[in-house]
C-alpha cells in the first residue's frame, strides 16, 4: 500500500498481463487530477461512501455521483476526475498499463503540456 500525495492511499490487489485491480482510499473533500488514459479502459466501483466522478461531456466536466455498490466505466481518452464527498474507498479494475495516465490539471495547479498537444483548452467543471 502506498500513500498518494495527500489524497489517501492506493493498494494494487492484482497486477498481471490481462488486468489490474486496485483498492483506493480518498480522504474527504479531496480530488485527484483531471486526467485521461490513452489506451486503458477503467471500471470504478464505489465501495463505501459517496464520491463524485466528473467526466467529459461536450468539453466540460459534469458530475456523476457514485453511491456504494455503483460503478462506472471510463473509456480511453475520456477526461475525468474523482472527488470524495467523504472518506471514500473504491475499487478500480483496468487493463494492466501502469504508465497510461495523462494528467491535465490537479488541485495544485499542475498543467500538462499533453493538454495542448491534444489541441484542447482546460476543461470547465459544471
Amino acid at each position: 500500500m502506498k500513500p498518494i500525495e495527500n489524497l489517501g492511499r492506493e493498494e494494487i490487489l492484482e497486477h498481471n498481463e490481462q488486468y489490474m485491480l486496485k483498492r483506493l482510499t480518498m480522504h474527504a473533500a479531496h480530488m485527484c487530477s483531471i486526467q485521461y488514459h490513452n489506451a486503458k479502459p477503467r471500471l470504478s466501483m464505489c465501495c463505501r461512501c459517496f464520491e463524485d466522478l466528473y467526466r467529459e461531456i461536450a468539453d466540460a466536466l459534469e458530475a456523476v455521483v457514485l453511491h456504494p455498490d455503483q460503478s462506472l466505466t471510463i473509456k480511453p481518452l475520456v477526461v475525468h476526475r474523482m472527488e470524495a464527498v467523504e472518506e471514500c474507498i473504491y475499487l478500480e479494475s483496468s487493463t494492466p498499463e501502469l504508465d497510461d495516465t495523462v494528467r491535465l490539471q490537479d488541485i495544485y495547479g499542475v498543467y500538462s503540456s499533453m493538454n495542448q498537444a491534444r489541441g484542447r483548452g482546460m476543461m470547465h467543471i459544471k
